[in-house]
């Protein structure tokens, strides 16, 4: 995602920040827009604040099209500031995109970057609740036109269920204490801002990682839990597979280890098949075939991360769909 520096702001409605897009370069040089593939039609499933979208329309030839998508409603105002008859926003999650292309009569694409997570813009802003070093309102919804607010699920979630979150979403040990003083605390007061959560969590997280504050897992875990972030991925990996044409590439940026690990496991499935007993009598040519190959996985660079330190835990994973037989 778009990792910014600091907010700006100006007189329009969206929110302006200046960013730096994580792995940019790497990440379109990977989609291989060379020669004819520059006439390709290629997804930009999270346009964010647009990086990776502008490179790839500069390296589009003119008969080449880009659909982008993003659930947020600023990166779809930010979006629509782009004036190119190549390009298409879409007002949706990546998880939709083979209804939505299907709709515009799309069935086949030459490329697809997924850049997963949340991006600076969303973090900076205070209002959205994102994040736990500004106070601001709970909300976290990266939609804020649908769905329910993390202020609103953590008051009226079971705590059982409190806990399931934090652990399995945030990977938090201390996800059961943490859970029980959510509930202990909604009992005395609406738990409504970001500041107050962080207290909470805060209270009831004893052993601490050097470096890093104790709500960051529990923000995260509810984050993912109210957007239905890995959901969306799962079904995103899946109809960004089906629509990838033959010698088409998908390249997928992850910031945490339980995205990255659905992203590698997913592409190693496509990438590498069981092969039968080698005493049957099966043909070479019958053998069942790997229908994706895995080209490269990349971490920023070290100059990178000193610019731009949120860069830190991306991995860029690329694969290219084969020829496969019928």
């Amino acid at each position: 995602m778009s990792l910014s520096e600091a907010p700006m702001t100006d007189s329009l409605t969206v929110p302006m920040y200046q960013h730096r897009t994580v792995l940019l370069d790497e990440a379109v040089d990977a989609l291989n827009l060379a020669g004819a593939r520059a006439s390709g039609i290629y997804i930009d499933g999270t346009f964010g604040r647009g990086g990776h979208s502008r490179l790839l329309l500069s390296r589009l030839g003119p008969q080449g099209r880009l659909i982008a998508f993003d659930k947020d409603p600023q990166a779809i105002a930010t979006a629509s500031q782009i004036d190119d008859p190549r390009f298409t926003i879409v007002h949706d999650s990546f998880a939709t995109m083979h209804d939505a292309l299907a709709a515009r009569g799309i069935f086949r694409v030459d490329g697809i970057l997924l850049d997963l997570g949340i991006s600076s813009p969303q973090v900076d802003d205070a209002s959205r609740g994102f994040s736990f070093r500004q106070d601001g309102p709970l909300d976290m919804r990266m939609d804020t036109t649908r769905g329910m607010s993390a202020a609103e699920w953590i008051a009226t979630a079971e705590q059982l269920q409190l806990e399931k979150v934090i652990r399995d979403y945030g990977e938090e040990r201390y996800a059961f204490q943490i859970a029980k003083a959510i509930v202990a605390r909604r009992a005395v007061e609406p738990i409504s801002g970001t500041r107050q959560l962080a207290a909470i969590v805060a209270s009831a997280v004893k052993g601490r990682e050097k470096g890093k504050d104790p709500a960051t897992r529990t923000f995260q875990a509810i984050r993912i839990f109210i957007n239905q972030e890995l959901e969306d991925l799962e079904a995103g990996l899946s109809a960004a597979y089906g629509m990838l044409a033959p010698g088409a590439r998908m390249s997928v940026i992850a910031f945490h280890s339980l995205e990255d690990r659905m992203v590698k496991q997913f592409l190693a499935s496509k990438a590498k098949v069981e092969q039968p007993d080698r005493r049957l009598p099966i043909r070479a040519v019958d053998l069942p075939q790997p229908e994706m190959r895995l080209i490269d996985k990349i971490k920023p660079s070290d100059t990178e991360v000193q610019e731009n330190p949120r860069s830190r835990s991306a991995v860029l994973r690329v694969a290219e769909r084969l020829e496969t037989p019928a």
